[in-house]
Formats: structure tokens, C-alpha cells, sequence
């Protein structure tokens, strides 16, 4: 999670009058901040990553700002127009087809609102622009600058100063020689040409999203900036945009607009959105009975525009907000704004107590007894792949029921058997000491139309020692203690056992399992060092229905 480091003293003027440090450091929590460390000076505190605004003390001054009732409601963005354009090649299209920009002039930089912007610079890279491929940012100093600028491609021969350096490189030079080309030019897909951004006296200003020009550098003499982001997305641009510019009119700047034009390209509106909110809706899920005034007067608090109307408020999200998404997220806002310490624990309205389901008391008892026998209880996922459940154990798998789209080659199908993933236990616990002696009561899915679940109870034992005997011991024990149930075991076969040390487990005349000696091959298939027995048997109709 990132950190931010807050000045008090500093964090107070930014507050305002009516705040000090005690009423700071009651309300910083409840702006879902966690306090790290703690000193008379400073704080560290971190916040959540879809939280950006968080980033500076500007931001999380506004945030207090409403929790202490200094300023409620949004805080509107001032966007005058500007004489300043920016012209979209086409050329861009194919690498990096989208830039919003906005000026913001007569502010004042010492280092640590330098420091402050850089720690917002790259959280966003981080955050948004998923280090940097998303979204890319570059600030810098407006008076170095000649309009109109241009967002273009070059080739990789073109050569220009770097941030830092006081020697022209050409694109190669920076993308192989320096840190920051090494770590982010696989972006640029190791394409030939290059995004670049050139003012009109055609000097370099910015190399997306690697590094900015030595020309526009920044220091505390700047007193007017240019902000420019580049994006693989429209939208994640303005998202950057609209923290960016909610932050320097916080931090005291004027914002300009910059006219966009060309290649699908669009000057930056950073409007406000509308959601409805039903009180209904925060009533039922906060356990509350506030009135619309009330919710609204909560969501004002939390630097959100609302407007009871009725039994609905009509709320205005700040452009900047792209962590509220619908009423669910509002409901959030509103018991930050009414106070999490105002909430009062209660118990819940049923009139019973609640208790474990019958077929879970089986279960548990059975359990117990594995135990009691010795055996170390397991819990495996019933997503497997194909490659533990049928290629190393010898199965077929004809009946596998296949997951649609899976993300992971170790999720790709539903378990049948639960057999083979305590084999994969072991094979993972090569390096402990034997014997192991592992079970696991769990769901199978069989294939059926509809899909059939079923209850099974696995257990496996691995030393130098182990046989037939052993496992059909066990597996009789856990029966008749349990649930005086009688088994009996025939003779058959099956490509996980051994031939000829393989049984069916017959209850009633009735086949409900398996039980033998594992195979060599699949032994070695696990990489096992040592002889293997187990049973796996259906306990559904067994012993519940």
C-alpha cells in the first residue's frame, strides 16, 4: 500500500484556522488512513491505491476539511480558457494514441510541494497507469515552452537532453543506456518509431512514457506548469487529469485549459457525474433511520455534492471520484460522513441462535476420528488441473468437466476424484519425515446433466511400511467407530493401483469406493520416495442423505 508523508504544522494552514493538530488526528482514520508512524513533526500514513488523491497533503487536506465541517460539499474545478493547443498525429494511433494536458499558473513551489507532486507523479504511474503502460504523466516548467506543441512520433535516431543529464542521447541511447529506459521501454513494444511531444521552436519536451526533457525541468523558481498525460485509454487519461488538476488548484494554482485537437483526440471536459441515492437503500444496509437531509448532509462531509429530494438525494461525484462506481460505494461515503464512531453494535433481529447443520455435525465427527486415527487433515481446492487429477495419476479424463476461460493452468477443471490431489500433498512434502498419513472430506463433481456433487472422504498413507492391510484397516475403523457401518472389499482393478493390490469397498452389496496400493508409475509420476496406500469413498447416502 503507498505512503504519504504529512507535515502537522503544514497540514494545519492547509486545513484551515478553525483545525488543530488533536481534531486532525482524530479525523485522519476515518479518511481510511492508516497511520504508520507517528512524531511531533510528521506523519506517515497509508492509503488505499484507489484513493490517488490521497497521495498529497493536498488532497487529504480537503478530505478533513469536510470531515471537520471547514468546507463541505465538491470541490469545483475552475477551468478558465486558455490560448494554449496541442495538435494529435495520427502517427500516434498504433503506440500510444491518446494525450490530455491543462496549464496551471501563478502557484508557489517550494521542495516539499515539488516532493508532494513527484509522490503523486508515481503513485498514479503506479496505480492507474499500471507502471506507466496505461497512463504516463510529465509536469513541467511552462515558460520553457513555445506553443503550440505537438503529439507525434519520431524515430529512434532523434536526440534530445534528458531529464538530469546535460548531454544530448538519442531515443536508442536513453531506452538501452538509462535506468528508467531499461525498466519501461518494453512499453514501447520495440516499435521503430516513438510517441514524442515537440513545442513549436521544435525542441523536445517530453519522450512518453519514459522521460521528460532537461529543458522544462522544475524548481521552486516555476511558478506556471504544463501537465501533460499519455494513454493507451482515453478514459484512464482524464481519470489522471482530473486528480492532477483537483490537487493544483488545491495547492493554489490557476487552471487553463488546453485546446486538443486531432486523431480522435478531445480537449479534457473533467465533468462532474450524477448517481440517485435511495435512503431506503442506506437505511437498510447501515441498520440506521436517517433522514434524506441527513444522508445528504453526510455525503456533503465527504466533499460530495447531494441534494435530498424526498426519499432520494441526488448526488454530484467529483471527476476526480472514479473510486464511487454506484449507491453501494455512496453508502460508504455516507457513514464516513455521519461518523463510524456514532454507529452503535446491536444484535441481530432473529429470534434463534444460530447452529451447525446436521450433515456438518456428521462430517466434524468423522473428521475427529481420522484424527484420532492418526491422519493429518487436508484441504485442497476442488478447481485442479487436468495434469494432477488424469495424466499423472493414469485416469481417463472423458468426464472432465472443464472450466470456461480459466486464468490459471492450476484451475482448469472440476475435481471427480479427491484422490489425487492428497498425492500432490505428499509430492510437495518429499522433504518431511514418514510416515505421512494425510485425509480430506470434500465435494467431487461428476458429470451428469445436471452437474452432480457429491461428499467424499480420501485418505492416503505414505511410508516404507505400508499395505492393503493398513488402508483397509483404517478405512474399517473410521466406519464402524463412527457409524457402526460394516464394509467389505472385492478384488478389481483401477489405473491408480497397483494390479492385483486394488479392491472395490462394498457396502451392502453396494459399490461406494476404492482402496489399494498406488501404482510405481504414478508414484514416480509424483516424484514420491516412498510406497503409497489410500481409499477414497462416497459418503453421500452413505452416512447422510
Amino acid at each position: 500500500m503507498p505512503v504519504v508523508q504529512l507535515y502537522l504544522d503544514r497540514l494545519q494552514k492547509l486545513v484551515g484556522k478553525k483545525s488543530n493538530n488533536n481534531k486532525i488526528l482524530s479525523k485522519i482514520p476515518f479518511l481510511g488512513l492508516d497511520i504508520e508512524e507517528q512524531t511531533k513533526e510528521y506523519l506517515r500514513v497509508e492509503y488505499s491505491p484507489n484513493r490517488p488523491d490521497y497521495a498529497t497533503d493536498f488532497g487529504i487536506a480537503l478530505g478533513l476539511q469536510g470531515l471537520l465541517g471547514i468546507k463541505k460539499g465538491m470541490p469545483k474545478l475552475s477551468i478558465k480558457k486558455g490560448n494554449y493547443s496541442l495538435k494529435v498525429d495520427s502517427s500516434v494511433q498504433k503506440i500510444r494514441p491518446y494525450v490530455t494536458s491543462i496549464v496551471a499558473k501563478n502557484g508557489i513551489l517550494d521542495d516539499e510541494t515539488i516532493q508532494q507532486l513527484i509522490s503523486l507523479q508515481e503513485d498514479l504511474h503506479f496505480g492507474i497507469g499500471r507502471r506507466r503502460k496505461k497512463t504516463s504523466i510529465g509536469i513541467h516548467d511552462l515558460e520553457r515552452i513555445v506553443f503550440p506543441i505537438k503529439y507525434t512520433t519520431v524515430t529512434k535516431n532523434h536526440k534530445f537532453v534528458p531529464l538530469d543529464s546535460s548531454n544530448d542521447s538519442s531515443i536508442t541511447e536513453i531506452l538501452e543506456k538509462t535506468e528508467v529506459g531499461q525498466q519501461y521501454g518494453s512499453i514501447l513494444n520495440n516499435s521503430s518509431k516513438v510517441p514524442i511531444i515537440l513545442d513549436a521552436a521544435g525542441n523536445t519536451i517530453s519522450f512518453p512514457p519514459i522521460i521528460n526533457s532537461a529543458l522544462t525541468k522544475v524548481s521552486t523558481k516555476t511558478k506556471n506548469l504544463l501537465i501533460e498525460v499519455t494513454a493507451t485509454e482515453k478514459n484512464a487519461a482524464e481519470d489522471t487529469l482530473a486528480v492532477l488538476a483537483t490537487t493544483l488548484q488545491a495547492a493554489g494554482f490557476q487552471l487553463f485549459s488546453v485546446t486538443i485537437s486531432g486523431a480522435n483526440n478531445s480537449t479534457p471536459l473533467l465533468k462532474p457525474r450524477k448517481i440517485i441515492l435511495s435512503a431506503e437503500l442506506v437505511n437498510n444496509i447501515l441498520g440506521l433511520n436517517l433522514s434524506s437531509s441527513m444522508i445528504a448532509n453526510s455525503l456533503r462531509k465527504c466533499r460530495i455534492d447531494a441534494v435530498a429530494k424526498t426519499n432520494k438525494i441526488s448526488c454530484i461525484i467529483p471527476r476526480f471520484r472514479f473510486d464511487i462506481f454506484g449507491p453501494m460505494d455512496l453508502v460508504e461515503e455516507v457513514v464516513l460522513g455521519y461518523g463510524i464512531e456514532n454507529l452503535k453494535p446491536s444484535l441481530p433481529p432473529s429470534i434463534s441462535v444460530g447452529q451447525k447443520n446436521d450433515i456438518t455435525k456428521v462430517l466434524d465427527s468423522l473428521s475427529l476420528i481420522m484424527i484420532g486415527l492418526g491422519y493429518t487433515e487436508a484441504l485442497n481446492s476442488s478447481l485442479v488441473s487436468n495434469k494432477i487429477q488424469y495424466e499423472l495419476t493414469n485416469r481417463s479424463n472423458s468426464e472432465v468437466i472443464q472450466v470456461v476461460e480459466s486464468k490459471s493452468l492450476e484451475h482448469t477443471i472440476l475435481r471427480d476424484a479427491i484422490m489425487p490431489g492428497l498425492l500432490e500433498n505428499l509430492s510437495k512434502n518429499v522433504h518431511e519425515q514418514y510416515p505421512q498419513k494425510l485425509f480430506e472430506i470434500g465435494t467431487v463433481f461428476l458429470k451428469a446433466n445436471p452437474i452432480r456433487e457429491d461428499t467424499h472422504l480420501a485418505g492416503i498413507s505414505a511410508h516404507k511400511d505400508t499395505n492393503f492391510s493398513e488402508i483397509k484397516s483404517i478405512l474399517q475403523s473410521s466406519l464402524k467407530i463412527g457409524f457402526n457401518i460394516e464394509c467389505e472389499t472385492k478384488t478389481s482393478s483401477h489405473p491408480i493401483f497397483s494390479e492385483g493390490r486394488m479392491a472395490n469397498i462394498l457396502v451392502n452389496n453396494k459399490i461406494v469406493g476404492v482402496l489399494g496400493e498406488i501404482d510405481s508409475k504414478v508414484i514416480d509420476n509424483f516424484k514420491i520416495r516412498v510406497p503409497v496406500t489410500a481409499f477414497e469413498i462416497q459418503l453421500s447416502g452413505l452416512i447422510f442423505d
